[in-house]
């Protein structure tokens, strides 16, 4: 009979390890814990956040601008520091809009993008002048009737749901029936009719799906992306000003996961802004990311307040769970939930180790930080950390679960 081996941690190294302990700009958490007078929080290293732009910057052409994605991490610190490092930002709701507005991004830099905007959410963005990447024909009818109504000509972008769909995506955006953008099929008819239309025609938003690590699957995508783009560009009755190339780039969550190479997908970037030239040359070109700026910069940090055990079984009971950090206890898309990478951040390299499942303070047996992993033996008042956690943490969590309320955050 097989017997099953706990797995041990993953060993993540965008953090400095000092004498045991993860710092993050030279703090510990419990020096992050006392500034906070808080005891559990999530944590956002600026360094992290602009080493991942240089590596974007450094390997994809410049002539590809960057946005930022808000949605990953609306928090407003997190969305200043990026405001002079990133290009632009693109919104999903009035709120992230005016987040992203008080910046000081300019207005012509930032697309509001989502399937279901109130016409609260479209008469903002249209009166602040942000690009709407329109999701439906209904939709577009109504940007056009409220910019009427208010003596504004919206700025709009088509949202295409291309025939493709990126391969090995964590999350399909497009390909097959999907509630965002506008089928390709419909699109000509679409394009037919604008030169009638009250609004103006700015470009293209063309998003499949995001989290991919395999650089084959996106340079597929983008081949397919590129030759859609300019099909578009040629049936458009306006000159095309910005076509929207989507995202997609992914970061390791899970053993045996890699970090993605870049190196592949720009020298493919770079060929199809060659093969292309002529046809794009004066259409500026946007690649939206969020995760991939943002997530290996955060740590989502609680504290052990119990240990006990349970036929067998060592629990490791913490203030922090799926309330905080939904992703993390599977319930976000997991079909078979898999561990994120934890550490106890106090103990790093500790040689007596042990296998611990740890949970939250919520009564459901769904609150679960790591379930039978190794970990460097803990007791009560050590912190766990989890990795990865910058990203569609706060905001992507259901934070008033049973009351146990919201989790404070800092950009260090």
């Amino acid at each position: 009979m097989l017997t099953k081996v706990a797995p041990k941690h993953q060993v993540m190294d965008q953090f400095a390890a000092v004498d045991g302990q993860i710092h993050v700009a030279g703090f510990t958490m419990m020096q992050i814990s006392a500034m906070l007078d808080k005891k559990v929080f999530y944590v956002y290293s600026r360094d992290v956040i602009a080493a991942q732009v240089e590596k974007f910057r450094q390997q994809i052409p410049p002539r590809i601008k960057l946005h930022f994605a808000v949605k990953a991490n609306p928090n407003p610190a997190v969305v200043n520091f990026l405001k002079p490092l990133v290009d632009g930002f693109d919104v999903a709701s009035q709120k992230e809009l005016l987040i992203a507005v008080q910046s000081g991004m300019s207005v012509a830099d930032i697309s509001f993008a989502g399937p279901g905007k109130t016409d609260a959410e479209l008469l903002s963005a249209i009166t602040l002048g942000a690009t709407i990447n329109c999701e439906s024909i209904t939709e577009l009818a109504r940007i056009e009737a409220l910019g009427i109504a208010a003596g504004i000509t919206p700025n709009v972008a088509l949202r295409v749901n291309p025939a493709f769909e990126l391969k090995a995506s964590g999350m399909k955006m497009a390909g097959g029936a999907k509630p965002f953008g506008i089928d390709e099929e419909l699109i000509s008819e679409v394009l037919a009719n604008c030169a009638k239309r009250a609004f103006k025609l700015r470009g293209f938003h063309i998003f499949c799906g995001s989290q991919n690590l395999k650089p084959e699957a996106l340079i597929e995508a983008h081949q397919q992306t590129f030759a859609l783009a300019v099909k578009l560009i040629a049936a458009s009755p306006y000159p095309i000003e910005s076509v929207n190339l989507g995202g997609g780039f992914g970061v390791p969550y899970f053993a045996g996961e890699q970090r993605l190479n870049l190196v592949p997908v720009a020298e493919s970037l770079q060929h199809l802004l060659q093969q292309y030239q002529a046809e794009l040359a004066d259409v500026e070109l946007v690649i939206e990311l969020g995760r991939f700026l943002v997530a290996e910069a955060g740590l989502y940090a609680c504290q052990v307040i119990d240990k006990k055990q349970s036929r067998g079984t060592t629990y490791l009971v913490c203030n922090g769970g799926l309330h905080h950090n939904l992703a993390n206890s599977g319930n976000f898309g997991q079909v078979i939930r898999k561990n994120y990478p934890v550490a106890i951040a106090n103990k790093l390299g500790a040689v007596e180790t042990e296998i611990v499942t740890a949970v939250g303070p919520l009564c459901t047996p769904l609150d679960i930080l790591v379930d039978k992993m190794e970990l460097p033996k803990a007791v009560v008042g050590d912190w766990l950390v989890v990795y990865q956690a910058g990203a569609y943490g706060p905001t992507a969590s259901p934070q008033d679960f049973l009351g146990h309320g919201a989790v404070q955050e800092i950009l260090l």
